[in-house]
Parts: C-alpha cells; sequence; structure tokens
C-alpha cells in the first residue's frame, strides 16, 4: 500500500454523498497535458509568489525526506533525507525549529529551520501521525496512531511530560489559538478529545460524525472545523457546548482542513482514495457552513495550509507527488511543484528559506533494525 489511506478504506467507513447547499464554482484544472517537471526545484505554472517571503515544508512519506520550498519563487530549496517515514510536519511559532514525524522510527524529529541541521529527537507512541507546537513554542503534541495516546513533548529538552489516553486511531489535532486546549481528531472513534493543557487531561469527548481526520479551530477559538472522511463533510463544533453546529458537504474523501486567516473561509483538501483519487480544495464559507467554490489541485490533495496574509494556499498531492501553490483570489493554481514521493503534511514558515550548501542534505536521524516496529508502521498503513 502506498500511504496510510489505503487503510482508512477498509476499516468501516460507510462513504454517503451530501447534497451541496449550493452550486459550487469548479475551476478547471491546469493543462494536463504538459508535463511536470521532473528536476526538482522548478514549478510549473506562470505566477510566482512575488514579494512573499516565506518557506514551505512539505513531509514526503514515502521519500523519506523534507522539502524545502520558497515561497517566492517556488524554488526548492533543499531536500532534506533521513527521517523514515515522515507523514506530518510543523514549523514552530517563531519559524526557527522544524518539527517532524518519523513514523517508522516512532520519533519526533526537530531540526534548525535556518541551518538544516538536526537539533534533536525524542521518542513517542506506536505510529505516530501527526505534530503541533503550542502557540508559545514550549510544548509540542503528537497524536499516536497505533496506541491511541497523545504524546507530549517539552520543546527545549525533547523530554516527554505526558502519554495522555484518548479516543481509537487519534491522527490529525491542532492547539486552540489560546493554547488552552488542543483538539484530537479520532478516526476510529468518530470523535474529538479536548485535551485541557494545563492539566495535560481529556476534559471532553465530542461526538462528530464518521471517520475525523483533522481538526482546526477558528481564530477566536470559539468553534472547532473537522474533516469527516466517512460522510465527505466539515462539521462546525461549537467549543462552549461541546456540540455540533452544523455540516457542509465537500469532495470525495477530505482529509485535512485549515481557516483561512481572516476566519472567513474554510479550506478542505479532498483525497479520495489510491484507486479513486480525488483532486480537489474545498472552499466553504465559514458563516454559512456551504461549500462556495473547489480548485483542482492534482492528484490526492492531501495537506492544506495557507500563509498569514490569506492570499495563498499550498496543497499536497499525495498521488501525484507534487504541491499546488493556489491562488485564493483567482481560485486557480498559481504554480506546481514537484516534491518526494507521497507529500503528506504541510506547514507554512514566514522566514524566509536559510541558503542550503547542497541540494540534498542527509540528517543523522537514528535508525534502528526493528521487526515489531515495522510491522506497527505497516500495519498503520
Amino acid at each position: 500500500m502506498r500511504n496510510r489511506w489505503a487503510l482508512m478504506m477498509l476499516v468501516g467507513l460507510t462513504m454517503w454523498l451530501l447534497a451541496a447547499c449550493t452550486q459550487p464554482l469548479v475551476v478547471p484544472p491546469p493543462d494536463t497535458n504538459a508535463p511536470v517537471s521532473e528536476t526538482v526545484g522548478t514549478a510549473q505554472g506562470d505566477a510566482d509568489g512575488g514579494d512573499l517571503a516565506g518557506t514551505i515544508w512539505v513531509a514526503n512519506e514515502e521519500g523519506d525526506s523534507l522539502s524545502v520550498i520558497d515561497a517566492s519563487s517556488h524554488a526548492v530549496v533543499a531536500t532534506l533525507t533521513g527521517i523514515p517515514g515522515p507523514h506530518n510536519v510543523q514549523v514552530s511559532p517563531d519559524g526557527a525549529t522544524v518539527w517532524a514525524i518519523s513514523g517508522r522510527e516512532g520519533l519526533a524529529v526537530a531540526l534548525d529551520a535556518q541551518s538544516y541541521t538536526l537539533l534533536g529527537t525524542a521518542p513517542v507512541g506506536s505510529a505516530p501521525a501527526h505534530v503541533v507546537v503550542s502557540p508559545d513554542g514550549a510544548t509540542v503534541y503528537v497524536s499516536n496512531s497505533g496506541d491511541n495516546t497523545v504524546t507530549v513533548l517539552d520543546a527545549a529538552t525533547f523530554t516527554v511530560k505526558a502519554a495522555i489516553p484518548v479516543g481509537e486511531f487519534p491522527h490529525g489535532l491542532r492547539p486552540s489559538p489560546a493554547g488552552q486546549w488542543v483538539a484530537v481528531a479520532n478516526l476510529r472513534g468518530n470523535s474529538v478529545s479536548l485535551i485541557d493543557t494545563s492539566a495535560l487531561t481529556v476534559s471532553a469527548t465530542i461526538a462528530v460524525g464518521e471517520g475525523p481526520v483533522q481538526v482546526a479551530f477558528a481564530a477566536d477559538g470559539a468553534t472547532l472545523y473537522v474533516t469527516l472522511n466517512g460522510e465527505d463533510a466539515v462539521a462546525a463544533v461549537d467549543i462552549a457546548t461541546q456540540t455540533v453546529m452544523g455540516k457542509a458537504a465537500v469532495g470525495d474523501g477530505p482529509v485535512q482542513v485549515y481557516v483561512t486567516p481572516d476566519g472567513s473561509q474554510v479550506l478542505v483538501a479532498n483525497q479520495g482514495s489510491e484507486e479513486k483519487p480525488s483532486t480537489t480544495l474545498s472552499i466553504v464559507d465559514a458563516a454559512t457552513m456551504t461549500e462556495i467554490g473547489t480548485v483542482e489541485t492534482g492528484q490526492g490533495a492531501h495537506g492544506v495550509v495557507a500563509e498569514p496574509g490569506g492570499r495563498y494556499a499550498y496543497v499536497t498531492n499525495l498521488y501525484g507527488d507534487t504541491l499546488a501553490v493556489v491562488d485564493l483570489e483567482a481560485l486557480a493554481v498559481a504554480a506546481t511543484v514537484p516534491t518526494g514521493a507521497s507529500p503528506n503534511g504541510v506547514s507554512f514558515s514566514s522566514l524566509a528559506a536559510g541558503a542550503a550548501a547542497t541540494p540534498e542534505i542527509a540528517l543523522p536521524v537514528p535508525v534502528h533494525e526493528d521487526e515489531a516496529e515495522d510491522e506497527a508502521h505497516d500495519a498503520h498503513h
């Protein structure tokens, strides 16, 4: 199996299509007759990022690498190798540190965002999936799908502070803007766990629907959006009442979700399955919870993030091995950037990419031969 999402289609999720409340605007895909360059670092498309400063980080799970992409030129500045099975990547709030997950080694890996050097690693749970950093940068949270826990790490010392039991098969997670909560999507539990970050315990478990994959808080922290892979929908959850307020129909097999910086729109990447990939980014009106447009991004749209100005979103295409740069004003793909194999998680930093001595940099991440660990990783996929 090429990735963990083939397994999702086999865990008993009953797919059903919700009728759209409004007729969506569908933007045609880029010219598929024009081949994507195989030269790493060459972006396809006429538009560039202009004066946008920043770096896009992409986790290439089957490429065992991270792609470092300049947000202005869309050129791949460096490819960092040596992280076995990186499913997710997250830049710290100050942009100085990049965290990635090694699914095969059960490690959280910390890198210097400018020098691309390894800062440290920390052991986490079984079959780790996603990593996030608290708004103050002091604490790191990792979801462990294999043992139904969230590992809490001290970001400075790389020590484990706690392992918190959550729901079944936790996957995506994110902190609230003020940092008092971490919400965890429990894929097989059909629920979201709310972790109280002061007590480091689960304060609430909220039933949300079939197959929750990822979560995203509104800027005020009052609303949580949850992708429901088993319903082809995104749900809006009221944090105060801990209830689902409404759902919006999106594309086939939604995975990751992100709220635009102004809070007006919810971006949903629709992956589908390996046998029948979806190719769209859904744009949902946050006020009315209706899909108001879609953009064709590429095969197996998986991860999504937006830059702080809200003009551009970045979507990883899991089955196309590319990153789509989406112009949210034009509702069009501005550029397509080659990545490593099976690009999954994506994160944006407002800091410009550091200079790389060579195009490919090998990281000295500790690797061990452990048959049991390899079997656990395969089962997670």
